[in-house]
């Protein structure tokens, strides 16, 4: 059983995913925005990722490159709004492969018990663009991340 739990409701232009990690939020935080750890964790297993760009401010672009076990490259990439360490991130994303359709992605960490509650919010341009995500696997592909985020964070706890 996954341990990411989503809310996707018919008709409504979001995707809210939420994760508990046990590590404190501070850690969360500085594996989710390093770029020399991101590779670590991002995109599915047997997969390469490379941080092309990221520019952690707001305004500032960020870019991943994931390289497929066949050599097919997919790119990822935004911009930047918001970024309050160690609690909150907004960014949009867009995939290179699908153009023009942007989201606004807001993730919160929230300390709990010395614990991190992860709540990713994702609103979609339209929601034949949230559905589109929805129908594309994204739900196993953002669980698969999250494994490994919390596999990473597990292994930097001990």
């Amino acid at each position: 059983m996954s341990k990411s739990a989503y809310t996707i409701e018919p008709g409504k232009q979001e995707i809210v995913m939420t994760r508990t990690f046990d590590v404190p939020r501070d850690l969360v935080f500085k594996t989710t925005t390093d770029p020399s750890l991101i590779p670590q964790w991002w995109g599915p297993r047997g997969h390469t990722t490379v941080v092309d760009k990221m520019d952690l401010r707001p305004g500032g672009k960020w870019r991943y490159v994931v390289r497929d076990p066949d050599g097919r490259e997919h790119g990822f990439y935004g911009f930047y709004h918001e970024i309050t360490p160690p609690e909150r991130l907004v960014f949009t994303f867009e995939y290179e492969g699908v153009p023009g359709h942007v989201l606004l992605e807001t993730v919160k960490l929230e300390e709990v018990d010395g614990k991190t509650k992860l709540t990713d919010q994702s609103v979609f341009q339209s929601v034949a663009d949230r559905d589109g995500m929805v129908q594309s696997g994204m739900e196993a592909g953002a669980t698969e991340m999250m494994d490994r985020l919390d596999e990473l964070l597990a292994a930097a706890r001990v």
